[in-house]
């Protein structure tokens, strides 16, 4: 049945504070390896992720350990890296008052997780966080959720959708293709984006929040209505 409603939301440095995680990852790894191996191990990363499109730990640790020197040390400690990216305490990364908007905006209209990442860890990350069972199990997880719409739309029909996201690049394309049946809602938390290049190279959200928790002082009815009117914000 078509909602007149469906709440789309991003995952990492929106709901779940990525850039924590990764600086955690960036100490367990020099920690183990070394700060030249864990040099070595983000530049296989950050040449995965642009081959890819979306962030692949595994697939970098993989490659990583085709890299090294292939000794029963090596293996044991590649073993360790392993464990603590499947182990991550991720529900004690949630942004504040992460879970309760979600709870708020249900009320309104169906709550979806719309992620890009890879099949093992991404899910991982949003079942170990409580954000699966937050949205009771409605997860999409993409390799580029911006070019996903019509998908989206079959699995969840609705008259409109609000989309939050921080990265400003990912809310102006969905902006482009579904127009005013669109509200996009940006909280300005990570790297992305509090990075001015993208602030100054995208369009501005329809509606923009320092925090995700900002989102329980706004009613919803003026925010619903925000998309081709005028610009509601927080900051």
């Amino acid at each position: 049945m078509s909602s007149d409603v469906v709440f789309l939301l991003d995952v990492d440095n929106t709901l779940l504070d990525n850039d924590h995680i990764i600086a955690d990852l960036r100490l367990h790894i020099a920690d183990q390896f070394g700060v030249a191996s864990s040099d070595r191990f983000w530049r296989i990363f950050e040449a995965l992720r642009e081959e890819l499109g979306y962030a692949d730990y595994l697939g970098a640790l993989q490659r990583y350990r085709a890299e090294v020197a292939s000794s029963g040390d090596a293996e044991h400690r590649l073993l360790s890296m392993s464990s603590f990216l499947i182990d991550y305490p991720f529900a004690d990364r949630l942004y504040p008052h992460a879970l309760a908007v979600i709870a708020q905006l249900g009320k309104c209209g169906p709550t979806v997780i719309v992620s890009d990442g890879d099949v093992v860890f991404q899910p991982r990350k949003v079942q170990k966080s409580g954000l699966w069972s937050a949205v009771d199990g409605r997860v999409l997880i993409y390799v580029h959720k911006e070019r996903m719409l019509d998908d989206i739309t079959r699995r969840f029909p609705a008259r409109r959708y609000v989309m939050i996201d921080d990265k400003l690049r990912i809310l102006a394309a969905m902006k482009s293709v579904w127009n005013e049946r669109l509200v996009t809602v940006f909280p300005c938390q990570g790297h992305y984006a509090n990075d001015p290049a993208n602030l100054t190279r995208y369009p501005a959200a329809d509606v923009s929040v320092e925090r995700i928790g900002d989102l329980l002082a706004l009613e919803s009815a003026p925010w619903l209505a925000a998309a081709g009117t005028e610009k509601e914000s927080s900051r």
